[in-house]
């Protein structure tokens, strides 16, 4: 019903873009999907009209449909998520004519910092609701464009790809014998992006002035922070749909050439690894690497972060890989250790709520972390953590029981057979390791 709801709400809220709709969209895809879809050195800029496919009634609608599906919190307006229905309904007519003219004006992003698990704080940039709606539309356009000229080497932020396969392809060329990695590190990637570099980047791509002027405005908006307004000169903050794109085309002129020296890398975002088979040669191209990012895309390599190393010795986006002629996917030692703290702090005996409330908020984390970390392939790492998690939940009980809190009574062979796993089961609490 509420689904029901939900569709009628949208189709009522997007109906009035009816008259924005024209012929011309569907022509010019139609003759862009008839191109055969081969990597290049740069996408022709083909004379279009960006903007009114960025209108277009089922971008908008899908759109919003994201921007609702993905919540988050309020801008510097404090408009919700939930309130932007709503407005668009009494609004969108004036904001679309800004769109076409080419004279909307973002408002500046809300200044967000959160913690990073190995420490230091990561810098997110919230734009409004209506922003990041904004953004979402163009976003979709743009990208299905550009994301077929991409390279095949880059997994991040891109329709069909995902870390696990970028950590699969990095599996590959370690056991093809590359046992070596040069793991490259960009300092604060976001907060460093060249806005001209960028925009001379995207001015190769799209025709649309409107379209451009409209991206320059949102990379320039600024940033609210204690009340006050900053203005920006580079980078791409976190945290609205755009940002992620513009990092792909930015970091694409890295991919080409890495393909142009035929290296064997793969690229998640801004964590890239190139696999040699030495350590003298991982050093030669650490070197070389690091003077075209800072020569070429005016970046830099935080050469505390980066090393050539052995493949075990390192972590890409959460996994690692054991040694030997078949390396294997492992579970990074510092992700478990989080881990663990993470579970250490919703089992707290001193919490004062409910074992199965416990339990309940548990299972909803575990749930996420396995669904990410369960492609790992030593499952009795898995089988080792479900072990833990329930003597913790034993020691809970042992504690609101009243009695004298002890680890080593909660692993009793007593306790184990008056609660045992199929009682946690019963509980929710799913398995980490299969079977």
């Amino acid at each position: 019903m509420g689904d029901k709801r939900q569709k009628n709400q949208l189709q009522m809220v997007l109906a009035f873009t009816d008259e924005g709709r024209s012929e011309a969209p569907k022509a010019r895809r139609e003759g862009t999907e008839s191109l055969t879809a081969k990597r290049a050195c740069e996408s022709p800029a083909i004379p279009e009209q960006m903007m009114e496919e960025v209108c277009d009634r089922e971008n908008l609608k899908r759109a919003l449909q994201r921007v609702k599906s993905n919540k988050g919190s309020p801008g510097i307006d404090g408009m919700t998520v939930d309130e932007l229905p709503g407005y668009l309904k009494q609004h969108w007519p004036a904001i679309r004519e800004r769109l076409l003219s080419g004279t909307y004006q973002p408002q500046a992003v809300r200044r967000v910092e959160i913690a990073k698990p190995d420490g230091g704080v990561r810098k997110l940039g919230i734009p409004t609701v209506l922003d990041r709606f904004i953004q979402q539309a163009v976003m979709q356009v743009l990208q299905g464009r550009w994301d077929r000229t991409f390279s095949e080497h880059s997994h991040g932020f891109r329709p069909q790809r995902s870390a696990h396969q970028a950590v699969a392809k990095a599996q590959r060329y370690i056991a093809a014998g590359n046992r070596w990695v040069v793991d490259l590190d960009l300092e604060k990637f976001f907060d460093r992006v060249n806005h001209d570099k960028l925009m001379a980047a995207v001015a190769r791509r799209v025709s649309d002035k409107r379209m451009l002027k409209l991206i320059r405005a949102f990379l320039e908006s600024g940033v609210m922070e204690n009340g006050l307004v900053s203005p920006v000169e580079e980078g791409t903050p976190q945290g609205g749909p755009l940002s992620p794109l513009l990092s792909n085309l930015v970091l694409d002129e890295l991919d080409r050439e890495l393909e142009r020296r035929q290296h064997r890398f793969v690229r998640y975002a801004d964590d890239c690894n190139i696999y040699v088979a030495s350590e003298r040669s991982g050093k030669r191209v650490m070197q070389s690497v690091t003077s075209f990012i800072r020569r070429r895309l005016k970046l830099k390599v935080n050469e505390a972060k980066s090393a050539v190393a052995r493949p075990q010795e390192r972590k890409f986006l959460g996994f690692s890989f054991t040694g030997g002629k078949e390396p294997k996917r492992r579970i990074a030692p510092k992700v478990l250790l989080r881990c663990k703290q993470r579970v250490r702090e919703l089992t707290r005996r001193t919490r004062g709520i409910s074992l199965p409330s416990i339990t309940k908020e548990l299972a909803s984390y575990l749930r996420g972390w396995k669904s990410y970390f369960g492609y790992c392939q030593t499952p009795s790492v898995l089988h080792g953590l479900d072990q833990w998690i329930r003597r913790r939940l034993r020691s809970v009980i042992w504690k609101q029981r009243k009695r004298r809190s002890s680890w080593r009574l909660a692993n009793s062979p007593a306790l184990s057979m008056t609660f045992p796993n199929a009682y946690f089961d019963s509980l929710g609490l799913p398995h980490l390791a299969a079977g």
